[in-house]
């Protein structure tokens, strides 16, 4: 793709950063380019991204467009700073078109500062049922819509960063006994019901289970904070970063600071009232969580899943130091 048509596809989704809920006007054959590159990158990164700090790390984006461009807004445009998302970027949201077209445009503008995991919804099995597959059909056609699952089928699903900070979509695995085994997962591939990549894109952890349970999604399992102590201690690793599930704050630590959720969808599909965060990682390995604020409640004919983040600067920054497995205190600034 030539550097002038790419640009031109990075402004017209920047323009609409003031107009929330504004469709942009792109090409069939633009948004092929995009896929088809972009997936060529995927192929010649590794499937375990091997990444430095500073960095700072998105999760769950569901097609909520102006919500992330607001994080951009706050994190800097790319290469301002250097970005890992933890996937789930279609489905659920009003504009997946333009959430996943943006963050292929950075990707093959910045493959060695921008990178992308893939999540649950990058699966053509869970796409086709939540939005992705109807919002193709409804502005384009359905063979766009596997042009996008092909390059889906390669994204990477786990990245390293300093060797200490072990991030994917969903979590841990039963199966998972080193990393070797995450870079040797073959690509391109569907996401299959069971085993070692279905688990790293679906699993969660639960605060009440031991050992690993029964996962009430249906698919994969649950593991207790043991298992991620044990696990952390086994790979000399202080941290899992993960996604997947909703949290009122858009963060939330587990088994004593060991894991870190962050969701980065404000107001989730306009139903819930949580907050949306960004983490991110200097080269100290300080972490510092950016919050966006839930909207306040409005009355029920104003409702909108695009336009629900307050605008302004950040609401709170939470910051704590990742040193040798042990966390200093929190600090909580103004």
């Amino acid at each position: 793709m030539e550097r002038v048509v790419l640009d031109g596809i990075i402004n017209r989704l920047l323009e609409v950063k003031d107009r929330p809920g504004k469709q942009v006007q792109l090409s069939e054959s633009e948004i092929k380019q995009l896929c088809l590159q972009s997936k060529n990158i995927f192929l010649q990164q590794p499937n375990l991204l091997e990444l430095e700090a500073p960095i700072k790390i998105c999760g769950d984006i569901h097609g909520q467009y102006s919500d992330l461009l607001r994080l951009f807004e706050y994190g800097g445009l790319p290469p301002k700073s250097n970005y890992l998302f933890l996937g789930d970027y279609v489905d659920r949201g009003k504009q997946s078109l333009e959430t996943i077209c943006l963050l292929l445009a950075y990707k093959i503008k910045y493959p060695e500062n921008f990178f992308l995991l893939r999540g649950n919804h990058e699966c053509a099995s869970v796409n086709r049922i939540y939005g992705f597959y109807d919002e193709c059909r409804r502005r384009f056609n359905v063979r766009l819509w596997k042009i996008f699952t092909d390059s889906f089928n390669c994204l990477p699903v786990a990245a390293l960063i300093d060797e200490k900070i072990l991030c994917m979509h969903g979590g841990l695995s039963p199966d998972l006994h080193n990393l070797d085994q995450i870079r040797n997962l073959p690509r391109p591939t569907d996401v299959p019901e069971t085993g070692l990549l279905c688990d790293l894109l679906w699993s969660d952890p639960s605060k009440d289970g031991k050992g690993w349970g029964m996962n009430d999604r249906g698919v994969s399992f649950t593991f207790g904070p043991e298992k991620v102590t044990e696990f952390l201690q086994k790979q000399d690793l202080d941290l899992i970063c993960r996604a997947h599930q909703v949290v009122e704050d858009g963060y939330e630590f587990f088994a004593d600071r060991q894991l870190v959720t962050i969701f980065s969808a404000p107001n989730y599909c306009g139903e819930f009232d949580n907050a949306g965060a960004m983490m991110s990682v200097d080269e100290t390995l300080m972490c510092s969580f950016q919050i966006l604020k839930p909207a306040e409640k409005k009355p029920k004919f104003g409702f909108g899943s695009t336009t629900t983040a307050k605008q302004g600067t950040p609401s709170t920054k939470t910051k704590l130091l990742l040193n040798k497995g042990v966390y200093r205190n929190s600090i909580r600034l103004p």
